[in-house]
């Protein structure tokens, strides 16, 4: 950060973010879509390393990838509109938010190993810390806290 005194410029080190990265990204559902959320999410995670200098291993950087395949996934084939992709970061913490027009609330089902498909939110709540669900004026969001820290 940079103090200005009496006109004198005083550097006092690096900048530190006081504010979390934001970034969204909207998709209207054309192929590609998904791939292209994945790419988002990949760009997302080496602003966060730069900006925040987060800590992000393979593991914990290929968990957020597939947290935000499966919630663009569900919003891509369950809804009837464009949907939104809005990712915010620090270091300790990525917050996965899925907005869709659908006002449906995704079921979580049981675990069933041998049941076909359907195992998107399971796979989310396995990863995230935290997982919600809620009705918005123009349909739902899902959002999944995804912490950084490896262990």
């Amino acid at each position: 950060m940079i103090y200005h005194l009496d006109g004198a410029v005083i550097p006092t080190g690096f900048d530190v973010p006081v504010e979390p990265l934001r970034r969204a990204a909207h998709f209207t559902g054309e192929p590609g879509c998904i791939a292209e959320a994945r790419a988002f999410a990949t760009r997302f995670l080496e602003q966060l390393r730069t900006e925040w200098c987060a800590t992000i291993d393979e593991r914990v950087g290929g968990a957020v990838l597939l947290v935000v395949s499966e919630l663009v996934t569900n919003a891509d084939r369950h809804s009837d509109g464009p949907y939104i992709l809005e990712l915010e970061g620090t270091d300790a913490s990525l917050t996965v938010m899925v907005y869709d027009s659908s006002a449906t609330l995704p079921r979580v089902f049981p675990r069933n190993p041998e049941r076909i498909g359907r195992h998107g939110l399971e796979i989310v709540r396995a990863l995230a810390g935290e997982v919600t669900v809620e009705r918005v004026p123009v349909g739902k969001r899902v959002r999944a806290v995804v912490h950084l820290d490896a262990r």
